[in-house]
Order: C-alpha cells, then structure tokens, then sequence
C-alpha cells in the first residue's frame, strides 16, 4: 500500500512540481492550499475578491491534471494569531520579525502537519528548496541546504523538529529552478512561468508601518532620535517606522551619512550612529531549535548567517542553558537585528538556529 503524503499548493511553480514528483514517486496525494488571511486583516475590502484566489485556481488546476483530490482549508485564525500578530507584535517592541519563519512554524508545519495527521497521510511535502537525510549514526534527521544555492531555504526552516523532518518530503530538494520550470511547462501547467513572489504576503505594497497603522487601528507616538551618546538630534514618526541598518526616511540632513543603531521601545526612542557603530561580533539568541545535534555546551565552531540573503560568516557559538545561544564572529558583522533568526551550519547541514535578542 503507497505511502499517503498532503502536498501544500500554494498555486507557484515549486508547489505544483513538487505534487508531480510526489505523485511520480508513487505517493497517493492530496493536494492542499491553506487560506491565510481575510481581507480585512490586511487591509482589503470584503467586497474585493481576496488576493490569493488566482492562486488556488493555479493550484486547484494542476491538482486536477495531475488527478489528485484538492482541498482549501481555512487557517486564517492561526495565522493572524501566530504571524500577523507577531508581526506586529515585534515591530511594537523594537524588533525586526521574520514572518516566514513563523509561517513555517505555526502553519505549514505545524498546524498542515496536524491536518495531515487527521486524514490519514504519512507526509507533507512541500516546494521548499531544501533536503532532509536520516544520520544513521546518531539517528537524527537532518536539515541540508539545496542543491540551488541561490534557492537554498534552509535558514527560514531552521525550527524543525525531529518529528516534523521525519515526516516531511521536499522533493525539489536537488533540483534547480530552472529545471523545475521546465518540468512545469512539459507537463503544461497554467503557472510554469509564473513569477516568484517576492514581499510578505500579508502586506500591500510592501508599506510595514502603513499595515501595522491599518492593523491596530493606532498611531504610534513620536519620540527623539538620539546618538550613540543619547544627544538629541530631533524626532522621530514612531518606532514602527524604523529598523537596525536603515538610512533612508530618516527625515533629517547631517553632514556625513546616519544609520539606526537600535530601536528603544521602553523610552521610545531611535539611536542614530556612523556605518562603522553598526558593526558587532557577539550575540545572543533564545527561543533555539538545535537539528544536527541535541546541544552545544562546548564551543563549536560553525557558520552563521544573520538574515536570509547574508553570506555564511564563521563564529563560534555555545549554549549557555536549555534555551539560549551565544555566537561570537570571527569579524564583526553589520547590523545584527533584534528579531531576526540567527542560523548555524557546518559544512551543508543546518546545525540550528535561534532569535536574535
């Protein structure tokens, strides 16, 4: 009797490969688009059709090609409670999230996970480019970058479980995009050359502080923009509006270009510095999820990452108790941001990772 696997749709290209690989691999699939959000969480008026339909018809079409049950289920609750409202939650306090993490978390594999589990299936598989293998030494499965490393999804995945590895495929694990799309327009799919999204999906035109503003249906106060000393150097739109790194839209001329620091939101204040004040080696993070190995208490040395898009950079990471992380660079790092996830690798293997405090 084949193996029964749910595969997440999302109506892009990846997604719909991926359904055809599981189903070619002997899987009994259903395929499955979870819907995120209502238009009115984001902004949208009811009356507008929501954002995401074309994208279940995209899914709702390959399903039906490739003859596989297809169901939309409505996870717009949990989504808002652990994404959106987190989301904004970080932005209130400081912080800079990393939404797509916490979709992977709490949505495609956890609550999809839940989902499957009900119906029956072995598996989820999704469109991530990332691989999964079993270590049969220490028995741990373990989280492996993607063969297109230009694709490579493995830092948004660092907080898989054991358990959601063990039952979770992703089958363009080894491939590259192009091959994908090729596959797709062999078989005809309606979005073989569909393109990728790009912003969170949750937020027009990309506007954070517009989206928090329309969210909480509050007007966040303004406060001073101060220096590395704590000299005033005038006032600032609201926290909301502002993160580690950033330059423009500071609202303020000074002779040699200003970064923010930090984001104070206890005296609602933001530190404005030199490029070289953004510069740091060390770090500490909680909320950890440790793959490769079930603890660190001895200094290891890893590559680490600090956002998506950065190069790996070498450090040395400890852990100091059950749920915190130090990580010391090799050289100091810019712009180390409160709320982003730090992620550690050695060689291609995912280590762990945690957030940044």
């Amino acid at each position: 009797m084949s193996e029964k696997a749910i595969i997440a749709m999302s109506g892009g290209v990846d997604s719909s490969v991926a359904a055809l690989l599981m189903k070619e691999q002997g899987y009994d699939c259903i395929g499955a688009t979870m819907k995120l959000f209502r238009n009115e969480d984001i902004g949208v008026p009811r009356e507008h059709s929501c954002c995401s339909l074309d994208d279940v018809e995209d899914a709702r079409s390959v399903a039906y090609k490739l003859g596989i049950p297809y169901y939309v289920f409505n996870f717009s609750d949990r989504f808002r409670e652990e994404v959106i409202d987190r989301f904004v939650c970080a932005y209130e306090n400081g912080r800079t999230p990393n939404p797509c993490i916490d979709c992977n978390r709490y949505l495609k594999f956890d609550k999809l996970y839940q989902r499957a589990s009900e119906l029956g299936c072995d598996c989820v598989a999704t469109g991530h480019y990332a691989r999964i293998e079993r270590d049969e030494t220490s028995g741990r499965y373990l989280l492996k970058k993607a063969v297109d490393a230009d694709k490579d999804q493995s830092y948004v995945l660092y907080s898989m479980s054991q358990e959601q590895l063990a039952h979770t495929r992703f089958p363009l694990g080894a491939m590259t995009k192009p091959e994908v799309r090729r596959i797709a327009e062999a078989q005809g799919f309606v979005n073989a050359r569909k393109h990728d999204s790009q912003d969170i999906c949750f937020v027009q035109d990309g506007n954070y502080s517009e989206f928090i503003e329309q969210h909480t249906g509050k007007k966040y106060p303004e406060g001073d923009f101060i220096d590395t000393s704590g000299n005033i150097l005038g006032r600032h739109r609201g926290i909301i509006h502002y993160t580690v790194g950033q330059r423009k839209g500071l609202g303020l001329a000074f002779a040699a270009p200003m970064y923010v620091c930090a984001v104070n939101a206890e005296d609602n204040t933001v530190t404005l510095g030199r490029n070289d004040e953004l510069f740091s080696k060390k770090l500490i993070a909680k909320d950890i999820n440790l793959i490769s190995r079930a603890s660190i208490y001895e200094p290891l040395r890893v590559k680490a990452k600090i956002r998506y898009r950065q190069a790996e950079q070498w450090a040395t990471a400890v852990q100091l108790d059950g749920d915190t992380l130090e990580v010391e660079f090799d050289e100091p790092q810019r712009a180390i941001t409160r709320g982003q996830a730090v992620v550690l690798y050695d060689g291609d293997t995912v280590v762990g990772g945690g957030t940044i405090q």
